[in-house]
């Protein structure tokens, strides 16, 4: 890719639109641009920027998954059950895998029942929720080992580990949809899902794919919540499904599939964090904040149609 097609491409547009708000922000507030505020955004945005990669991956092939929130609650719950009861290494394990499998279930549902994922993921949005506050009787799980904490407050070197595990996945992600047969395929099937299945690509597996990706991510964030908690909490997550959609639309993925890239999304996801970080430094209500930054998802959405319609008038 040469420089005239970075300058001209959507990531480079948001990720102006991050530095010019960092440099707001940093005008408003002397607080803003402190080495320990950076990294407390850093890791509070963790969560969001590790589920947007799935999240992108759902929304190229037109799908939405609403249960990533709740997803992320009942795999810290069964986390922290899990390492109080088979150690620290088993109990990351068997959380990982309890998502993934929760995404799989998305996937198979929405595939072979063939019934909208808005639906399907609104459902299984209550029944992870349900499931977490069954097992805990609402009740926070304590008691874990200090061990776990490494995870969500610990450092390597200078960086943040939640920065290291954020980037690691976000490396894989970007290889997985640039690099390989399916990340193409998933880019085919948002494009055009006919096209591509009369091509001979099996649409079944691609959609089953994604969800089930995202699942393990979801698995990924909740270990990561039951770091920082050192606890496992039923409640926990709440709105997160609407972040990490916003932090996708606002990097430019297409909410009708086949336009987007995770590089665009962790773009995102950042300007999702220090927005809400910059809101809280400058004093603002709770109450506003939520107006703030659903004007700016609707911004996004605004500016992707008007993208779109650009693009169909210069073909």
């Amino acid at each position: 890719m040469d420089l005239k097609s970075i300058f001209r491409s959507t990531e480079f547009g948001i990720f102006i639109a991050f530095i010019v708000l960092c440099a707001l922000l940093s005008l408003a507030t002397p607080k803003f641009l402190t080495v320990y505020n950076i990294s407390t955004v850093m890791r509070q945005f963790s969560f969001i920027a590790v589920m947007s990669v799935g999240m992108t991956m759902v929304i190229l092939t037109g799908g939405i998954d609403l249960s990533v929130g709740c997803v992320l609650a009942l795999v810290n719950v069964l986390a922290a059950l899990f390492i109080k009861k088979f150690g620290v290494g088993g109990g990351i394990i068997l959380a990982l895998l309890s998502g993934t499998f929760v995404g799989f279930l998305n996937g198979l549902i929405i595939d072979r029942l063939e019934l909208p994922p808005f639906i399907v993921t609104l459902g299984m949005m209550n029944v992870a929720r349900g499931l977490a506050l069954v097992i805990t009787k609402g009740w926070p799980i304590t008691g874990l080992p200090s061990s776990i904490t490494f995870l969500s407050e610990g450092s390597i070197g200078s960086i943040p580990v939640p920065g290291i595990i954020v980037a690691v996945v976000y490396i894989f992600g970007y290889i997985f949809l640039s690099r390989t047969v399916w990340g193409r395929y998933i880019y085919a099937a948002g494009g055009n899902e006919k096209a591509t299945w009369l091509s001979g690509v099996n649409i079944h597996i691609i959609k089953i794919m994604v969800y089930t990706i995202t699942g393990f991510l979801c698995g990924v964030a909740g270990i990561m919540m039951t770091s920082r908690l050192s606890q496992g909490t039923p409640t926990t997550g709440t709105g997160y499904e609407l972040s990490v959609i916003a932090a996708v639309v606002i990097g430019g993925t297409d909410l009708f599939g086949g336009i987007g890239s995770v590089l665009g999304s962790l773009i995102g996801a950042a300007i999702i964090g220090v927005l809400q970080n910059g809101l809280v430094l400058l004093g603002v209500s709770a109450f506003w904040q939520k107006v703030i930054i659903g004007l700016v998802i609707i911004i996004a959405v605004a500016g992707g149609s008007i993208r779109r319609k650009l693009s169909r008038r210069t073909e």
